[in-house]
């Protein structure tokens, strides 16, 4: 059953959400303040937060920050605030999308199904990415068989560890996109990205050693990720 995170701390308004959310046949937790959401959220890993700004302890736009230090999982706000820098701040913040109070349940409800239909298509992606290829694929001078797993360049094995074998699997599957570090960590490490980790970037960079001049290939793709050029 689908996890839902509520954060609200106007009693009649948090009972109605709720009702209407598992009428919806969601599971909900509530709580009415913001510590006491990070302790929920570390704890059950919800699939979706709904989170107020103003809360008593921590306010939501904390609350937020910290939950984007461990968790990708979709934020929808809800705030009191009407001025167009506070709904840019949630969103740049990492807010995946906010309603102004007052609203009624019907957008609530449809705001929350949007955001679980594009969590699904991700992990759907997420699952595609994660599958193994039998099939050799080449790049230039560059061969990886998936099956033997094992690659060479210019004829010559590589040596390659298992991170960067399968980040090398994934790039070449998957010429010309672009990747972010959030994504390339949970597709590839299976972990979730937290601020100032450099694992994707260390394995990239050690990665492009290893390929020589064709590690080139591999580009930095500003304020994303990566992405392996098309040849």
């Amino acid at each position: 059953m689908t996890k839902i995170l509520l954060v609200e701390d106007a009693v009649d308004l948090a009972r109605v959400i709720a009702r209407d959310l598992r009428a919806e046949g969601y599971e909900v937790l509530h709580t009415a303040d913001g510590l006491s959401a990070l302790q929920l959220h570390a704890k059950h890993e919800p699939d979706l937060v709904i989170l107020d700004w103003m809360l008593p302890k921590l306010d939501g736009l904390e609350v937020l920050k910290q939950i984007r230090h461990s968790s990708p999982a979709p934020v929808l706000m809800l705030t009191a605030r009407t001025e167009e820098t506070d709904r840019v701040v949630g969103l740049e913040v990492g807010a995946d999308d906010y309603l102004t109070k007052p609203f009624s349940m019907r957008e609530l409800i449809a705001r929350v199904r949007a955001l679980l239909r594009r969590l699904e298509h991700v992990r759907q992606i997420l699952a595609a990415d994660r599958e193994t290829e039998r099939e050799a694929l080449r790049y230039a001078s560059l061969i990886l068989d998936p099956e033997g797993y094992q690659a060479t360049l210019d004829g010559a094995p590589l040596d390659l560890t298992r991170t960067e074998f399968d980040l090398l699997h994934l790039l070449l599957r998957n010429p010309g996109r672009a990747f972010s570090r959030t994504y390339l960590l949970d597709a590839v490490w299976g972990q979730t990205y937290i601020t100032g980790d450099r694992s994707v970037d260390n394995a990239v960079l050690r990665l492009r050693k290893k390929l020589g001049d064709l590690g080139e290939a591999i580009e930095t793709v500003w304020g994303v990720g990566y992405r392996l050029r098309n040849v």
